[in-house]
């Protein structure tokens, strides 16, 4: 089992110097992969919990912890598509790809705040179809010398954008979500899943429709499930469960912005479930 952390840039922390250490303590700790959090506004449910207090930006965290760390992967968990434009991202992905020497790991979502899509002006209902035409345009910019493409949200031909990512054939997809959509897509576009707070018995009912999904592309299944969990929560009874339905990662946060509290738990968790 590998083992990823959650930095805290979405508690309110005033200091994204200290969040920011915790990707570095996470590295030293012996954590496989770092993560960040994505929202753009405090509106909804975010501006209940934070009120005017920072939600620090997904991109510059992960920038800023790679900066600052040699080994372990950068990870988000995950980018809302719906808010950004694949051209602008495939630019900004693919050069902290090369920055990093290839660690960086792109979790995707469709999100579920229907305030920000509105203050956005993202239209809610298709955020799905946006997301879908947004995973085919950044492969393909990925990919292809001269890129075209034409769909109901992005028609271009022969477009060029470098650099192309450091990794190859492109810089990992790990699609979140639970739903039937997004189990679609994971099948679809995903190296990977990435799903939140399930159950065991729940993941491995909803990987039965990724692997007929796959079945029906012919398409082998994708090779990762990365399981974002609580850490407070995890046992290593519960890791072994896990871990039985195929779980190949626990990515794993604490829903606190205290800085002193979680260097306490990230080392007692590293020291008495990691090394054990």
């Amino acid at each position: 089992m590998r083992y990823g952390f959650v930095v805290p840039n979405n508690f309110g922390v005033q200091d994204p110097i200290a969040v920011a250490a915790l990707g570095v303590q996470a590295e030293e700790l012996g954590f496989d992969s770092v993560w960040v959090n994505h929202h753009i506004l405090n509106v909804g449910y975010v501006k209940e919990r934070l009120g005017n207090n920072p939600y620090h930006d997904a991109l510059v965290m992960m920038t800023w912890i790679a900066s600052q760390t040699s080994r372990i992967r950068i990870g988000s968990s995950v980018l809302v598509l719906p808010y950004l434009h694949p051209m602008v991202l495939a630019k900004e992905i693919a050069t902290l790809d090369h920055l990093s020497k290839g660690r960086v790991q792109l979790g995707v979502g469709v999100g579920s705040l229907p305030d920000e899509n509105e203050a956005l002006g993202v239209p809610y209902d298709t955020r799905g179809a946006y997301m879908n035409e947004f995973l085919d345009v950044l492969i393909a910019l990925w990919t292809e010398d001269e890129a075209s493409y034409e769909g109901a949200f992005f028609n271009f031909k022969n477009i060029v954008t470098s650099p192309k990512p450091y990794q190859k054939p492109y810089v990992p997809l790990y699609v979140g979500g639970n739903r039937p959509p997004a189990l679609r897509r994971v099948a679809t576009y995903g190296n990977g899943w990435h799903p939140m707070m399930v159950s065991p018995e729940g993941l491995q009912r909803r990987w039965q429709a990724i692997e007929e999904t796959s079945k029906n592309l012919q398409k082998s299944p994708p090779a990762e499930i990365q399981m974002r969990q609580d850490m407070a929560r995890m046992t290593p009874e519960l890791i072994n469960q896990y871990e039985s339905v195929g779980v190949t990662e626990m990515v794993l946060g604490l829903n606190t912005g205290d800085i002193a509290k979680t260097e306490s738990e990230m080392t007692r968790f590293a020291k008495e479930i990691m090394a054990a």
